[in-house]
């Protein structure tokens, strides 16, 4: 055996002439693409092994005009729910034989720009996780027959997808625990420049108690100042004392109003009744025990990614949106009845 090549880039022409066939051969060897014969294959592979060479799965997609490349873009990063979401796509990506090009973007005008650097890297398909792209830069990427799909995100275009919670369900769990335990003063927490997702849930948990004959003069709009922890603790202090269940939009609002009402000598469930949405971990720690709605962050991964399939094969059929259902997690601030 020839001793392993060390020098310099292993080419597959390199593994062409070791195992002694011709540069197509190899290509059909590592695509699985047209025919090659078991011999042939494995004298490709045994080649590949004894120079170390490794798929340049990138100049194989340009050949193509497609990498093995999925665009994910996320914000927020360090947010523990969108944490969990990029988790799962990553794995979910993977498993597919694809490779995730993460870009966190940090506002609506990086959103084209990101779009066009996976147009030029010749992407198989787009997640966007945050934000909504501008409908020019989505034209783009229809004409170039590159798949876009959505998660948690609102559908605005004909030939975009879209992957979302049920947040209608479980805003009507939340109404059904909250009333059935008896609450009877409703608050529903968010803040001024909410996701769209979060928006939905509000809407969606004030129609519910309508349905279930709540008078809309018991229920208030608890505005947190600032997304996250910090905002439910701030908004804490300004909740009226007369509400008795309240819902909020995420976790980390949940959490930080926990805290916040414990301050001013209140706790759920004794006080009033309290359930967040997302069932991060932290809502499961000794210190939260939090009543939550769990989104399934591996289905909506996976529907993604079905998403994107679906329309590589089918680019002009119209734009579907996907629900994914959710469950409500009972804990401590809000126990289920017995």
């Amino acid at each position: 055996m020839k001793p392993r090549q060390t020098r310099g880039t292993v080419t597959a022409q390199d593994v062409a002439t070791r195992a002694g066939v011709s540069r197509a051969v190899v290509s059909r060897a590592f695509s699985d693409s047209g025919s090659i014969s078991p011999d042939a294959k494995a004298r490709v592979l045994a080649a590949a092994r004894e120079l170390g060479y490794q798929v340049n799965f990138l100049a194989q997609g340009l050949n193509r005009q497609r990498s093995q490349l999925i665009g994910v873009m996320v914000a927020r990063i360090g947010d523990p729910f969108r944490s969990a979401l990029l988790e799962a796509l990553i794995k979910a990506i993977s498993q597919r034989g694809y490779q995730a090009l993460v870009t966190e973007i940090a506002g609506e005008a990086e959103l084209e720009v990101t779009l066009r650097r996976f147009m030029q890297y010749r992407v198989s398909g787009v997640v966007v996780t945050s934000g909504q792209p501008p409908e020019a830069i989505i034209d783009d990427c229809v004409r170039h027959q590159i798949p876009v799909v959505g998660i948690n995100r609102p559908a605005t275009h004909a030939r975009v997808d879209t992957v979302c919670s049920d947040n209608a369900q479980g805003a009507a769990l939340a109404a059904a625990q909250l009333c059935d335990a008896g609450c009877r003063r409703f608050g529903w927490l968010n803040y001024p420049q909410s996701t769209w997702a979060g928006v939905e849930r509000g809407a969606a948990f004030l129609a519910a108690l309508v349905a279930r004959g709540v008078s809309e003069a018991h229920t208030t709009l608890v505005n947190a100042p600032e997304e996250g922890y910090q905002g439910g603790l701030a908004a804490a202090g300004s909740a009226h004392a007369s509400l008795d269940g309240i819902f909020c939009a995420n976790a980390q609002l949940a959490c930080g109003f926990l805290d916040g009402m414990r301050r001013r000598g209140k706790n759920a469930p004794h006080d009033f009744h309290l359930i967040g949405f997302d069932n991060t971990p932290q809502t499961a720690y000794d210190a939260y025990q939090l009543t939550t709605l769990h989104q399934d962050v591996a289905a909506l991964a996976a529907r993604a990614l079905d998403c994107l399939a679906d329309r590589a094969r089918q680019p002009h059929a119209p734009a579907r949106i996907e629900w994914v259902p959710v469950t409500l997690v009972h804990r401590q601030t809000s126990p289920r009845r017995i």
